[in-house]
């Protein structure tokens, strides 16, 4: 099965991490997933565990948070775990690869949930008030519209353009893709209440990081910035120790969502937010890479068009082809520079994040 760290698709990517990690010598657990993949096979989040098992200062990899996005993120950890990196792990150092936190997104090539939510707008605390987001209502028979004609796609575009050029373009992005929680089928949506990925999440913690004392963090993304460009962005807002120590790990080039110098949007319920209140035994040093693709526009098209397809037609029909085609390229782009960048990049940031738990006297 060898050949390179990518794959065409997650069964494929599973057993080349699964390959890879236990030639590693990796300790292996699955959390299986209630559905199953559109070839009928079994979905599963698969974590490898390299290290002394009661190691205080863990380096976690997550691939998978948006599904199709996993291309990108196992590929990364597949080449690590290949380049046999974990040696560089010092004394009472560890490194936990999860694989495929969103397997459904992952095998259906879906940014989101078997739910038809996003898990990075998931991690909120449903018993208080909902994160608001009045402006989405406006947008949303243009997000997600009744049919998937050339002529709704134009008409769509059209409003969604209109109200950019009213107000921003960033403005526009944040009304969409910021998270809503009031449309259950329309994109971007946070839920209303914890969707089986995050409960897996936060039993990965609960199992396998209650005993380290400082944890560093990489979250595999992709669709946003210029092509092959890893933006390193920070959950933790900028004056917080948790921002400073990011930016010390990882450079000044580090950005923050919510301090509004990132190409993403300002999110509510990101998981690595919210992996420090997880996590309060411990000190949390966190970043998501996120790989620029494609045009903005084009990537919100995917993901309409995926939208649609999942709540008005056959996902497994021969017209579903070209849509499922169009999300992965948006978020994967199938070229060997790319794939070089994705991987440079993940390196450099996985050796950053290691030399900062071992000052941190590991």
């Amino acid at each position: 099965m060898r050949s390179g760290p990518f794959s065409a698709s997650y069964a494929e990517a599973r057993g080349k991490f699964l390959e890879a990690a236990g030639a590693a010598g990796a300790a292996l657990s699955a959390y299986e997933h209630p559905e199953r993949g559109p070839d009928d096979g079994p979905l599963t989040t698969d974590c490898a565990w390299i290290g002394p098992a009661d190691a205080r200062h863990v380096l976690v990899m997550v691939s998978g948070t948006h599904g199709v996005e996993g291309y990108c993120g196992s590929g990364a950890q597949v080449d690590w775990l290949r380049r046999g990196e974990a040696a560089q792990l010092r004394p009472g150092q560890a490194a936990l690869l999860v694989h495929a936190i969103n397997p459904y997104g992952f095998a259906w090539r879906r940014r989101v949930t078997h739910e038809n939510v996003d898990l990075n707008r998931n991690f909120v605390d449903f018993d208080q008030p909902l994160p608001g987001n009045p402006e989405y209502a406006k947008l949303a028979a243009a997000v997600k519209p009744a049919d998937w004609s050339e002529a709704s796609q134009a008409a769509s575009r059209r409003v969604i353009l209109d109200y950019a050029k009213t107000h921003g373009f960033r403005a526009m992005a944040q009304v969409i893709s910021g998270g809503q929680y009031t449309h259950p089928d329309g994109v971007f949506y946070g839920g209303l209440g914890p969707t089986w990925s995050r409960r897996t999440l936060e039993a990965i913690m609960r199992d396998l990081l209650s005993r380290a004392t400082d944890i560093g963090i990489i979250d595999y993304h992709t669709g946003l910035g210029p092509e092959g460009y890893a933006e390193q962005i920070i959950s933790a807002h900028p004056g917080t120790p948790e921002h400073a120590r990011a930016q010390a790990w990882h450079g000044l080039a580090a950005t923050s969502h919510s301090g509004g110098d990132s190409v993403s949007a300002a999110i509510a319920g990101d998981w690595l937010g919210a992996a420090p209140r997880r996590l309060a035994h411990a000190r949390v040093t966190g970043i998501a890479l996120e790989y620029g693709t494609v045009d903005s526009t084009r990537v919100l098209d995917a993901v309409r068009a995926d939208n649609w397809l999942h709540a008005h037609g056959d996902p497994t029909s021969p017209e579903a082809r070209p849509i499922k085609q169009q999300i992965r390229d948006a978020f994967y782009i199938d070229t060997d520079v790319w794939r070089g960048m994705v991987l440079g990049q993940s390196l450099i940031a996985v050796r950053q994040a290691l030399a900062g738990l071992s000052q941190s006297g590991a």
